[in-house]
């Protein structure tokens, strides 16, 4: 059974949600505020969070924001701000969601089903990805050996620490897949990126100097993150 949090302030509203998806089969808990939020959150670690943006306390945009500091739980906002700038704003600051109040409750279920189904989509290539196949890979004269944790260009040992080596073995196996710097960071590190964090960036420009001329062929993808070139 999945499970929601519902933040919403206005009794009357959050016991129709609720209602509405107990109904659906869903377990789901209950704040009023965005403080308990954020302790119904750690304490029952929810698979989806449906997010009023006006709370009596701290409104939804603290909430979200306190949350990504360590935590990717999809979010939802529901807001009778229907500004497209309100909804940017929303959504920049981590929201996945976004429903203008008033709205249909067959939607609102819609919505998080949907929701749902990306978050599970993206834990399974996450896990993916996190795997290590232990072909090795060669792309000319560069060499990755999995199974020794070696690589090797022109013959010459690369000595690379075990993120860098990680990094570059997850973008040698899908060539011109781009991935964001909050999936790598996720996949690599298994932390969840904030904005400002360098972790990723850092890394790539050690790994392009190693590399050299093979250096050249880890792309930026401007906005996005980084691919390996395809040849």
């Amino acid at each position: 059974m999945k499970k929601l949090l519902l933040v919403e302030d206005t009794l009357e509203l959050a016991k129709v949600i609720m209602r509405e998806f107990e109904k659906s089969g869903y377990e789901i808990f209950h704040a009023i505020d965005g403080l308990t939020a954020l302790e119904i959150h750690e304490s029952k670690q929810p698979d989806a969070i449906i997010l009023d943006w006006m709370l009596p306390d701290i409104d939804g945009l603290e909430v979200i924001s306190r949350l990504r500091q360590n935590s990717a739980t999809p979010v939802i906002m529901l807001t009778a701000r229907d500004e497209v700038i309100d909804r940017v704003v929303g959504l920049e600051v981590g929201a996945d969601d976004y429903l203008t109040k008033p709205f249909s409750m067959p939607e609102l279920v819609s919505r998080v089903r949907a929701l749902l189904r990306r978050s599970e989509i993206i834990e399974k290539m996450l896990l993916d990805d996190r795997e290590e196949p232990l072909a090795i890979i060669n792309r000319d004269s560069l060499m990755l050996d999995p199974l020794n944790h070696i690589v090797t260009l022109d013959d010459e040992t690369v000595e690379l620490s075990r993120t860098e080596f990680n990094l570059l073995h997850l973008l040698l196996r899908n060539p011109a897949r781009t991935f964001s710097r909050d999936y790598l960071l996720e996949t690599v590190w298994g932390e969840t990126y904030f904005n400002g964090d360098r972790s990723v960036d850092n890394v790539i420009s050690r790994l392009r100097n190693k590399l050299g001329e093979f250096g050249e062929a880890i792309e930026t993808v401007w906005g996005v993150g980084y691919r390996w070139r395809q040849n």
